[in-house]
This record gives C-alpha cells, sequence and structure tokens, in this order.
C-alpha cells in the first residue's frame, strides 16, 4: 500500500499536540496536516487528568522556558477562553506558610513572581488568610491574584474542533510504532498505516522518551512516571475551601505538595501526593506494568533519585496507603478538615524527565533532529502555556515546509 502524504504530522492529541497542530495551520493555512493519537479520545491522559489550575507563573526560575511560556501562554489561554465562551474563573490562590522555616520559601516566590512580571502580589498575616479562607491555619500567606481554574479537556477539545475547521486531520486508535528519516522525508509507521511527511513534532508525554529515541538511540533522558492522588471534599461536607490553597514547596522536589482546589465544574480537589507508578498509565494502585517497571528500575537516574529522596518517597507511599495520614498533611493547611469530610477522587499520572545523573528535569525540553522536533519534558505549566509553546514548536516547523 502506498504511504499517505502530509506536511505535517503530529503524534499526540493531548492539549500540547493538539495547540501545535493549530498554530501550524493557524500560522501557514492549507498546510496538509495529520494529528496521531493512540487512544480512541483526545486529551486521555496528562491532559485529561489534569487538576485545572491556571497557573500564573509564580513558580519559575525567571528566564527560565517554564516562566516565559507560562506568563505568555496565561495571556494567550484567557483570551482563547473568552473568545470561545469556554468557563473560566480568574480566582487568585495564597501560598501559605505554616512554619518560620517556610518563611524564606516564600519570599524567594515572591522574588520569583516579581521577577516573572506577576502584579499586586501580596503578603498576608494570619488575620488577612482568615479573611480570604476562613478555616486556613498560617503564620504568613503569599497571595496570587492572577491563579484561576478551567477544564483543560474543554480546552483541549476546542482546540481539536478549530484545528478540522482549518482543515486538518485528526487520527484516533492508531499506535505509532517507529520513526524514519528518509533523505529530506520522515515515514512515520503506524499499527496500521503509514505517512509520508515533510515534518514530524512528537508531543507524546508519557511515550515521550520512547518516540524521541526512534530517531535518537542515545537520548540522555527517560521518563519516569509518578502518581498524584486526589481525594475531594464530600458535597455534605462543611465548606472549608473557597479559592485555591498551596503550600509552600519544597524546593529539592518537583513537586507543589498537598494543596486544595477547587474545580470550575464545582468541588473541592485535595492533594495530591507523588508515588513512583508502576506503569506510565497505572492510574490504580493496584495497576502494573512490567516493561515500563522494568525500563525505570533499569535507568541509571532512577536509582540516583531513590537514594537522593528515599524520606519523600516513604512520606508520599505512606499518605498514598493511609487516609490519616494523608488528612494530617491536609490538615496543616486546614486544621478543621477530617477523615469523613472527604471521598477518593481521581489520579493523574506525570511524565517526568529523568537525566542520567538522577535530575528531574525542571524545564521544558524540546529537541529539534533535521525535520523532527521532540517535546521530551513538558510537565505543568505545559496546560497553561499550551499556546505559547504551541507557536514555538509551530516556529521550528515552518522553516521545513519552506525549504
Amino acid at each position: 500500500m502506498e504511504n499517505e502524504k502530509s506536511n505535517v504530522i503530529v503524534i499526540g492529541g493531548g492539549i500540547l499536540g493538539l495547540s501545535t497542530a493549530l498554530n501550524i495551520l493557524q500560522s501557514r493555512p492549507f498546510t496538509r496536516l495529520t494529528l496521531i493519537e493512540k487512544e480512541s479520545t483526545l486529551a486521555l491522559h496528562q491532559t485529561g487528568h489534569n487538576s485545572g489550575v491556571i497557573h500564573s507563573g509564580l513558580y519559575y526560575k525567571p528566564g527560565s522556558l517554564k516562566a516565559i511560556n507560562c506568563r505568555e501562554g496565561y495571556r494567550q489561554l484567557l483570551n482563547f477562553c473568552q473568545e470561545e465562551s469556554i468557563p473560566h474563573e480568574i480566582c487568585g490562590k495564597i501560598v501559605v506558610a505554616t512554619s518560620k522555616e517556610e518563611l524564606p520559601g516564600l519570599l524567594e516566590l515572591h522574588r520569583r513572581g516579581v521577577a516573572n512580571g506577576l502584579q499586586n502580589l501580596r503578603f498576608l498575616n494570619p488575620d488577612e488568610i482568615l479573611e480570604r479562607e476562613p478555616h486556613c491555619k498560617g503564620i504568613q500567606g503569599l497571595l496570587v491574584p492572577q491563579a484561576g481554574i478551567v477544564d483543560y479537556t474543554v480546552v483541549a477539545q476546542k482546540y481539536a474542533e478549530k484545528l478540522l475547521a482549518l482543515g486538518g486531520e485528526i487520527v484516533l486508535n492508531e499506535q505509532v510504532v517507529t520513526l524514519q528519516q528518509k533523505g529530506n522525508q520522515v515515514e512515520v509507521i503506524g499499527q496500521s498505516r503509514t505517512w509520508q511527511a515533510d515534518a514530524v513534532v512528537t508531543c507524546a508525554g508519557l511515550q515521550s522518551d520512547r518516540l524521541t529515541r526512534k530517531t535518537e538511540p542515545t537520548l540522555p533522558l527517560s521518563i519516569l512516571p509518578f502518581r498524584g492522588e486526589y481525594y475531594q471534599l464530600k458535597p455534605s461536607a462543611p465548606r472549608l475551601v473557597n479559592h485555591l490553597i498551596y503550600p509552600v514547596p519544597d524546593p529539592a522536589f518537583p513537586f507543589l505538595g498537598v494543596h486544595f482546589t477547587r474545580m470550575i465544574g464545582g468541588g473541592v480537589e485535595c492533594g495530591p501526593n507523588a508515588v513512583f507508578a508502576f506503569g506510565r498509565e497505572a492510574y490504580k494502585k493496584t495497576d502494573f506494568n512490567i516493561q515500563d517497571t522494568w525500563e525505570s528500575l533499569i535507568w541509571p537516574g532512577f536509582r540516583k533519585v531513590a537514594v537522593k529522596h528515599w524520606r519523600a518517597a516513604i512520606g508520599e507511599y505512606h499518605r498514598s496507603f493511609s487516609k490519616p495520614a494523608f488528612v494530617s498533611a491536609l490538615q496543616k493547611l486546614i486544621p478543621e478538615i477530617k477523615a469523613e469530610h472527604l471521598e477518593p477522587g481521581g489520579a493523574g499520572i506525570r511524565a517526568q524527565a529523568c537525566d542520567r545523573e538522577g535530575n528531574l528535569l525542571d524545564d521544558f525540553d524540546f529537541r529539534v533532529n533535521k525535520n523532527i522536533i521532540h517535546v521530551c519534558n513538558a510537565p505543568s505549566p505545559a496546560a497553561t502555556a499550551s499556546l505559547s509553546i504551541g507557536r514555538i514548536i509551530a516556529g521550528k516547523v515552518l522553516p521545513v515546509l519552506l525549504e
């Protein structure tokens, strides 16, 4: 059978792949573009399990790709939601220090926020914290007015609608087996179909390293899957949370700690913890994938991460299997919360890139190999920054098409 032809193929139907495809079509109309997704629906994995926070750019090292793209993507996302009538809310959040040891971390967040262009950040004393969140206890807080909430699955579906309207094609239920560069073309071989393209972009999230190795076998990164598990407040629980409440994060650990998130569709999520998952799509504690687990265990960086963070890992696993331990962590911020207020919520898997030295990559990572662009690491705030990241990737693709 003759290969199907496309100018551009985007692999991955999450929010970043969809944004990239949309940006390419908006920048160069009439491009023959095909987006390939291995699942039967779009936005099923990281996008579909996202907590829905619109990040402001508070946490990220000034000048980093995360910081630059979060701020630009934030603006673009809000404009997009307004134009497309997507429900969203800029409700603001507070980051709360509960001990004196956390105050330097709160000061550093303020410094980063100011450096990243956030305005109207304000420190709160204990009484001011209670004015905003009457059940929250802390010795100092940082008000971040720009933070908000949205349903990223709805955003992703709207990206899909618009790229289809621009003539793009979406192929579901087709897993890409391999990529081969042949001259100035790329052959994309799926389970049942094969394409020939001028340029390829891989936005495969949890599978990103595997696809990258098809053309870069010595890739010095591997994806480690971390599961984040949530509880949610029961509808019958007292109203303990008004907006978003976050702890001061541990600077040595690339996760933000258990927090409280009011969702755009109603309800409040509590969490997540962060535990190593025994599978890249292991959303349940009992899920296990031997290939995924073996690949993680034999990666040199994994062992170094385990040695470096074993104490934190024990605490995270304890919270995973002990509801009282999870509740105790939540009570640092809201002492009134009780186990009977909570019911099991969802879980998500974070695709965390790790190098051979055991460093968990903190920034976005893009790799260009001739006419193939690989997105190797795109953790939070990639959903917030999706339109900005998509525009950058489109800018790398367009010169290839013009050659």
